[in-house]
């Protein structure tokens, strides 16, 4: 589930957005008022539940060969993402929608490589939102290694360090990050998501508003 050329997209478990408007995103440490969204490129970054945390690490002309070995492992494409077991079945389970955007309205954002695209005006997507459907295929299509894993904080410890792109997103969600709360924990152990942890990497979204109307 990737864009079209000239278009960005936004993912979202809500299918009854018409309209998106910018807001302050209190995970986010760019100021301003932003509607999110991303490229081909960063796109696989969201093929997760929206409280799901991850971490994501990939090849860059900057790998070394021992990082690749380290990191990625044998037999798996270039790229991995990585979650915790906790996480699995909503992986399985979750309604996940796309919505697509004329490029135009937006500009990328992050240096020096943009990891994502925002507008600052109210926008309307192309059309209605689209079930991404199976999130796991999505992965094996695309020559994702997805690794399940019982605690994903020494890994994200681990590809920090290392000569790997990463990133992380909703990582305050996850089991032994230093800020964990029982509040922040997994719907499987608690029976509700957590909130919290913003994207950060190396090459580096929440509703408020009234159905109908994001405040993304």
């Amino acid at each position: 589930m990737r864009p079209e050329p000239g278009q960005v997209l936004h993912f979202s478990e809500d299918p009854t957005i018409t309209r998106f408007v910018p807001r302050v995103s209190p995970t986010s440490k760019d100021p301003g008022a932003f509607v999110w969204a991303v490229d081909a490129v960063r796109a696989p970054d969201y093929w997760f539940p929206k409280q799901c945390p991850r971490a994501m690490a990939w090849v860059t002309p900057d790998t070394s060969p021992s990082d690749r070995e380290r990191i990625i492992g044998p037999g798996g494409g270039d790229r991995v993402h990585a979650i915790e077991y906790d996480w699995l079945e909503e992986i399985r389970n979750v309604r996940l929608y796309v919505y697509r955007f004329e490029s135009t309205f937006f500009r990328p954002i992050g240096e020096p490589v943009p990891r994502a695209h925002v507008a600052e005006e109210p926008v309307e997507p192309l059309g209605p939102p689209e079930l991404v459907g199976d999130l796991l295929a999505l992965h094996a299509e695309a020559g994702i290694q997805l690794r399940v894993l019982d605690i994903l904080w020494p890994y994200w410890e681990t590809i920090t360090s290392s000569t790997c792109g990463f990133n992380g997103i909703r990582l305050r969600n996850s089991l032994g990050h230093p800020a964990h709360r029982p509040e922040a924990r997994p719907r499987t152990l608690l029976g509700q998501a957590g909130s919290g942890g913003a994207a950060v990497g190396r090459q580096r979204e929440g509703s408020t508003g009234q159905r109908g109307e994001s405040y993304h």
